[in-house]
């Protein structure tokens, strides 16, 4: 059983890796439509703009899966409790 201050200091980094996200995302977003508007300005033919753009998605991507199957979040803590059930059964 975990006491409060444990499931408070839980709950504050699964707020902190969600704001974290959030704020990953709303710079991917800014940046990426300031690179469009200067690819769209310059008058390029040449999408360049794509090659940060896959770029950074990917560490977007990263980011993404990391705050849905990392230690904090709800499914992390899932499958540690199975793996400390598997092993409680091993050991019995």
């Amino acid at each position: 059983m975990e006491t409060e201050d444990q499931l408070r200091a839980l709950a504050k980094r699964r707020v902190e890796a969600r704001m974290g996200l959030i704020m990953h995302l709303t710079m991917y977003v800014a940046v990426n439509a300031g690179l469009v508007a200067i690819w769209a300005l310059t008058g390029a033919h040449y999408p360049w703009f794509l090659w940060p753009m896959l770029g950074w998605g990917m560490g977007i991507i990263g980011h993404v899966l990391a705050w849905f199957f990392g230690p904090d979040s709800i499914r992390g803590e899932r499958a540690v409790d199975r793996e400390v059930q598997r092993l409680h059964a091993q050991h019995r």
